[in-house]
């Protein structure tokens, strides 16, 4: 399939958006092995110093995957996830592409791609930050998936809140006014709904952890912003300037 034209249908953006979304995917596993993996190790070794201490050496016998395996399953975990969003950026560009007001297709994949990296990753990120694999307990696992899951849910509504309240202004100015106030308003109800959840212990270093998640924020801001721009520059159509008048000649 040639992708030097126009997309010809949703398979053909959907090939496109896989594509972009699998590069971006691996750009973001690049960036997460170098900036992240090496905090995600500091984590581990607090982790086994803390249990040699209380007496326990065997707990890490058990691993199905070592540490290197991890490591190296890292860009197929980015990859694939990157072609899973690539997928979703393709099918929202297909249904929403005509509400979008504007008439770049560039500009429309853009906004899309900000809009997930905003309402997926940013608001989500506020509320329930990540933490290294060594924090955390086990008993709550499935409360922090469902109140992850929701609060994904509410910042998607949210971008979409904001959108809608910007279209009933007609000055640009209020347009973003209107816009911030949806989308904070409902952001804000979001956060005092959902617990709040911190089960970092308090001897955890403060450092590592901050690294570890600006790291993390890092490697979404590095996909959401490779897989918007290899979309755009795949899957949008080239714009044709106006057919021009023959000048007669003298």
């Amino acid at each position: 399939m040639p992708l030097s034209g126009p997309p010809k249908g949703y398979g053909d953006l959907l090939i496109r958006g896989l594509l972009a979304g699998l590069i971006a995917g691996l750009l973001a596993g690049v960036f997460a092995y170098t900036v992240g993996e090496p905090k995600v190790d500091a984590a581990i070794a607090i982790e086994e110093a803390s249990a040699h201490a209380a007496g326990d050496d065997g707990h890490h016998d058990d691993e199905l995957v070592s540490r290197d395996g991890q490591k190296g399953g890292l860009f197929l975990a980015t990859g694939l996830y990157g072609a899973a969003m690539g997928g979703l950026l393709a099918t929202a560009y297909t249904v929403l592409r005509r509400r979008l007001r504007t008439r770049s297709d560039s500009r429309a994949a853009l906004g899309l791609a900000g809009a997930a990296l905003l309402g997926v990753v940013l608001v989500p990120y506020l509320k329930y930050p990540p933490n290294p694999p060594a924090v955390g307990n086990p008993d709550t696992i499935n409360q922090r998936t469902i109140s992850y899951l929701a609060i994904v849910a509410i910042g998607l509504v949210a971008v979409w809140a904001g959108v809608i309240a910007a279209r009933t202004q007609p000055v640009e100015w209020r347009q973003a006014l209107a816009a911030a106030a949806g989308f904070l308003v409902v952001v804000a109800i979001g956060y005092l709904l959902l617990p709040a959840i911190n089960e970092v212990p308090g001897t955890f270093p403060a450092s590592l952890l901050w690294n570890f998640r600006i790291a993390s924020l890092g490697t979404q801001a590095v996909m959401w912003s490779a897989l918007g721009l290899g979309f755009a520059a795949l899957a949008t159509r080239p714009v044709r300037e106006p057919a021009r008048e023959a000048v007669p000649a003298l």
